[in-house]
């Protein structure tokens, strides 16, 4: 069974941040991940990290304005300084939580910015990053998504992913596989996860339509699970996904051996 990371961006949100390390723990999870750190001090983080027993799994590099809607800047030729910068800010917050991978938003495609620059932009800057992150012995992943929920959003299919994998030429460049965002997008999941296991480096959840817990939707979860098993996949699975209700009730398609495992 894989080993289950609790999202503490979307789970657990009848608490207070700092607070749902806790609950993780109290769920039984032994992972966590999150969309951002950099709100809170990093040694408060490490602290409840090792107070309640929990790996840091996963957090991304700075997104640019989050709140007005901006999801990532690595595109943008005109924030590469701001994006460089926020690569090091990333290194010392993943390095305090002992986080060896770290997600890249790459944006949403700006008005009046040809396609081909765009492109240039993020190979350069992602080829930066992928250089400063291995030196700190972490991971740097990109994530395709549904241009559904993010309309614009420049990077959109598992092909698109592996192409940008190879211009920028670097080895410490892998795939975050959001099954979700792949489901509406290209589906045949199973088949795609065979074909690239070795460019897929960590992997999320959540069942469509809705974005909510496994088992609430079409995709076929527990086929998923022993698929990734036979596969041999040894990275965690993040459920980043928005309970149907409260978390806690939620759970109930979790199998408790994998929440410790």
């Amino acid at each position: 069974m894989p080993r289950f990371a609790a999202n503490l961006s979307m789970l657990f949100n009848e608490q207070p941040f700092l607070d749902r390390f806790e609950a993780a723990a109290e769920a039984g999870f032994a992972g966590v991940e999150y969309l951002f750190p950099y709100d809170f001090d990093k040694q408060d983080l490490a602290g409840l990290l090792k107070r309640w027993g929990l790996k840091q799994v996963l957090h991304n590099l700075p997104a640019g304005h989050w709140d007005a809607g901006e999801r990532g800047i690595a595109i943008l030729p005109d924030r590469v300084g701001e994006f460089r910068s926020g690569v090091y800010r990333a290194i010392d917050y993943a390095t305090a939580l002992g986080c060896d991978k770290v997600n890249c938003l790459v944006g949403i495609a700006p008005e009046g910015v040809e396609t081909g620059r765009l492109h240039e932009t993020l190979v350069a800057n992602l080829r930066f990053a992928a250089h400063e992150l291995e030196g700190a012995g972490i991971t740097l992943l990109v994530e395709p998504i549904n241009t559904r929920d993010i309309p614009g959003f420049f990077l959109t299919r598992t092909a698109e992913a592996l192409a940008l994998i190879e211009a920028v030429g670097s080895p410490n460049l892998k795939i975050q596989y959001d099954i979700y965002h792949m489901q509406i997008m290209e589906g045949d999941l199973a088949r795609t996860i065979e074909s690239h296991l070795g460019q897929i480096a960590h992997v999320q959840i959540a069942d469509n339509p809705g974005r909510h817990e496994p088992g609430t939707g079409e995709i076929n979860f527990p086929f998923l699970y022993r698929h990734l098993d036979a596969l041999g996949y040894a990275g965690w699975v993040g459920c980043e996904y928005k309970p149907a209700r409260d978390t806690r009730s939620g759970l109930t398609w979790l199998p408790r051996p994998a929440l410790s495992a």
